[in-house]
């Protein structure tokens, strides 16, 4: 039996994840799928990758977000917000941020969707000024990201009953900015009063699961305890201490959850030799 890989990676910025070795990278796990977040760049300035072809969406906001998918061979089909709007209200400020593009794969049936999710911020109600990292907001952030949520709940939706009548898969990945469960954070217990731990986050995730709509294969294939581990802070020794979240995620329909054959974190051996605050998200499916 085959096996297909697909990688999830927020690069923080694609030139220079590839100055710190993005291509050695890619050549050596080979992956059949890419899902990239966080270009941060002009199209122009993307480039090619050796053995793939490019579906991107850098957005029009300059010097952030982007996504792009890439694939061994052309895909079927590309659609991203600028070419398919969504159809979720919520969701129209968001369409030409370079958030979301997703491909019908031309070698299986299998569609496959890459989303850079907005970070928030903390609610009017809990920021004190002096306290916080960023400057009070007013609670901005915070209610930027719930209207996507619930623009995105149904957008979602509707994507993933749309490839079920094509008779496709479908697969969601990306940097959601949303750590699940308490598995997910290291310091789970001081991050509930913290953006993408907090109940409301949390409470979406579980939503957006279930057993007839979309499963968190890293989770279901990692078990019940704690880690695998996406994102560490490029401050202090977060990183050499494994102190991180797992906001990179991949969520599959059921057919494709039951097809798992293993889930990979790619973390560099030192900080010296990340690529990225992220590290790539690989999970193998059966064909």
């Amino acid at each position: 039996m085959g096996e297909f890989s697909v990688a999830s990676f927020n690069v923080n910025g694609i030139r220079a994840a590839r100055r710190r070795g993005f291509d050695t990278w890619l050549a050596e796990r080979s992956p059949d799928v890419v899902g990239i977040q966080e270009l941060r760049c002009p199209e122009s300035e993307v480039g090619e990758f050796a053995g793939y072809e490019v579906a991107l969406d850098v957005g029009s906001v300059p010097g952030r977000n982007g996504v792009a998918l890439l694939t061994r061979i052309p895909p079927a089909a590309v659609r991203t917000w600028v070419t398919h709007p969504p159809k979720a209200r919520a969701l129209k400020e968001f369409a030409d941020q370079g958030r979301y593009i997703e491909v019908d794969l031309a070698d299986r049936a299998v569609t496959v969707a890459c989303l850079y999710l907005p970070k928030g911020g903390l609610p009017a109600g809990l920021q004190r000024a002096g306290g916080m990292r960023d400057k009070p907001d007013g609670g901005a952030k915070y209610e930027r990201k719930q209207r996507f949520f619930g623009g995105f709940a149904r957008e979602l939706n509707r994507n993933r009953t749309a490839a079920r009548r094509d008779g496709r898969e479908f697969l969601l990945v990306g940097d959601l900015n949303v750590a699940h469960t308490r598995h997910d954070v290291t310091n789970w217990r001081a991050a509930r009063a913290m953006d993408g731990f907090l109940p409301e986050d949390r409470d979406w995730f579980d939503a957006i699961l279930g057993t007839r709509r979309l499963v968190d294969v890293v989770r279901r294939a990692h078990g019940d305890r704690p880690g695998p581990l996406t994102w560490w802070s490029w401050a202090g020794g977060s990183f050499a201490k494994d102190v991180g979240w797992r906001v990179d995620h991949q969520l599959a329909t059921p057919g494709l959850a039951a097809r798992v054959r293993g889930v990979a974190v790619d973390k560099e051996p030192s900080a010296g030799e990340r690529l990225s605050d992220h590290a790539p998200l690989v999970v193998t499916f059966a064909d």
